[in-house]
């Protein structure tokens, strides 16, 4: 059981963008600003530390390394009850974020996690 899982597009956005920046991470916050959307970044860009929770790390088929996806904790104070599932979109997302240039952005799709897997994930 995962907190956080891809779609086919978004993995195949990683692979490309993987190719291009190396190993990759996602951090979500919960500021404005494109705060409620992923954000990827090359691995270790962004700072995590106490404030921050790990989801999970996504195993995306041709990319070498897992990509982390890491969530601010007050975030996930709001969201720990959801399965999160990163897709793409056509549109532009932050400045900040890896696929800026591509013409698309991340976002989350999120379901409620039942009752046997809060149980699973504790």
């Amino acid at each position: 059981m995962n907190r956080v899982d891809l779609t086919e597009a978004a993995a195949d956005l990683l692979r490309r963008l993987a190719d291009v920046h190396g190993p990759l991470m996602f951090h979500q916050s919960g500021g404005c600003c494109d705060g409620s959307a992923p954000m990827c970044y090359p691995a270790g860009e962004f700072r995590t530390g106490a404030a921050d929770v790990h989801l999970g790390d996504l195993d995306v088929a041709g990319v070498h390394d897992p990509v982390p996806v890491w969530m601010s904790r007050s975030q996930f104070e709001y969201w720990k009850h959801t399965h999160l599932t990163i897709d793409v979109v056509q549109g532009r997302g932050s400045g900040f974020s890896l696929e800026a240039p591509e013409g698309v952005r991340f976002l989350i799709r999120s379901r409620l996690l039942t009752d046997d897997e809060l149980a699973v994930l504790g």
